[in-house]
Order: C-alpha cells, then sequence, then structure tokens
C-alpha cells in the first residue's frame, strides 16, 4: 500500500505568515553534551506547515480545535490539480464537475517552496466553498497558506466555511501526488482552545489490490 506524506518538513525555516511566530527549538538536554537525555521545547504558532484552522480562528465564538469532529480529517478525498493565474480564486467550474469524493485537496502550485512566503498564491471562491457543501463535501484543502487571498481582510471564503461547517487543511505538499482518489489521514491535535493544529498529513492508496494470502490446495 502506497503512502504519500502531504505536509512539509518543520524546521526554522519553514515560512510562516507574516508577524506570526516562527518555528524554534530550545534543547534543554542533549545526550551528546553527556545529559541521560535530549529534552528540547517548541515555540511556534499553530498554523504551522500543513495546519487544520479551527472555527474559532475566523468566527466570534466558533469551536476551538479540540471540539471540532474528526471526521472530516480521516477518510475518502480526491486530489485534483487547478490552474489559476498567480493571486487568482479557484472558481466552482474548476472543480465541481470532477468531483468523486466527499474531500477534495487541491493542487495549485503557486506556492512550491514553503520556506519562501510568496504572496500571490491562490485561493479559494467563496462561491466555490458554497458549491462544495451543496454535493456533500466535509473538508476542503489545499498546497497554500490559506484559503483566502493575501490581501484579504473580509476572509470571505473563511466565512462560507464557518457558514457550512466544512473543516479546511492549508498548507499542504502535494507536489507528485498524481490526480485521484486516496484515503486522507489528518488528524489535528486535541490543543485545547486553540485555533488550530499542526498536522501530519497522509495519503493513503485506495486503487491498489489488496494482497491475500495464498491457500493451500
Amino acid at each position: 500500500m502506497t503512502l504519500w506524506d502531504i505536509s512539509p518538513p518543520l524546521t526554522p525555516d519553514i515560512a510562516v505568515w507574516p508577524g506570526d511566530t516562527p518555528l524554534s527549538r530550545e534543547v534543554l538536554c542533549d545526550i551528546a553534551r553527556g545529559d541521560n537525555l535530549t529534552l528540547s521545547t517548541l515555540r511556534a504558532t499553530v498554523h504551522l506547515g500543513a495546519h487544520a484552522d479551527a472555527p474559532s480562528h475566523y468566527g466570534d465564538g466558533a469551536p476551538a480545535i479540540d471540539a471540532v469532529s474528526l471526521e472530516p480529517y480521516l477518510g475518502p478525498c480526491q486530489v485534483l490539480e487547478v490552474h489559476v493565474p498567480a493571486g487568482g480564486t479557484v472558481p466552482p467550474e474548476a472543480v465541481v464537475p470532477r468531483l468523486a469524493a466527499p474531500r477534495v485537496l487541491l493542487r495549485t502550485g503557486s506556492f512550491p517552496d514553503p520556506r519562501d512566503f510568496r504572496e500571490d498564491f491562490v485561493a479559494l471562491a467563496p462561491g466555490l466553498v458554497d458549491a462544495l457543501a451543496d454535493r456533500g463535501v466535509v473538508l476542503v484543502g489545499l498546497d497554500t497558506p490559506s484559503v483566502d487571498p493575501f490581501a484579504s481582510k473580509e476572509l470571505p471564503a473563511h466565512g462560507r466555511l464557518l457558514a457550512h461547517g466544512m473543516a479546511v487543511l492549508e498548507g499542504l505538499v502535494l507536489d507528485g501526488v498524481p490526480e485521484g482518489r486516496y484515503e486522507l489521514i489528518a488528524l489535528p491535535l486535541r490543543l485545547v482552545g486553540f485555533d488550530a493544529s499542526p498536522v501530519r498529513a497522509v495519503l493513503r492508496s485506495l486503487d491498489e489490490p489488496v494482497s491475500r494470502p495464498s491457500r493451500s490446495p
């Protein structure tokens, strides 16, 4: 069974949203220094690398990440490549006619290096979120830092996600993943009260034949 790791490596070089907290590690104990174990502290934004936004990130009084259902983050999904000019938004007609799963991950190719923050990444049209919800989609993900354009203050796509109760994954790495259907595994941590959680997002193949032990005649 083939697995695709669609999470970027988390190092101090990974880009975060301008003004957000970059990743850092403080080593408290180190076997290499003669300590009996290695122990370290992590400091970073919870919107780090591949991550799940909580409704509380964009909705006053909405649930934090520990209170959301895990169901959207685990199950059949579809990877689709979309072609949209830099800085644009993905319209419904680029996705909806090809839908074949209740979770959809969009490869835009507009944020190719997770270490280099680009402001012209592709986002989602609010109408696309509405159209996906109308067709029973429970989660949408993409390979950029946000479902809304960099300069957006009103965050209309986030607002439609909130209205429909749809889960979202941002910051995925979908390069090299063929279009098609997979099983998605991308569970957020149970961070009580937090507005997001990093995830280790993985795709597992669905279409490969399952090997079965041979029987003796």
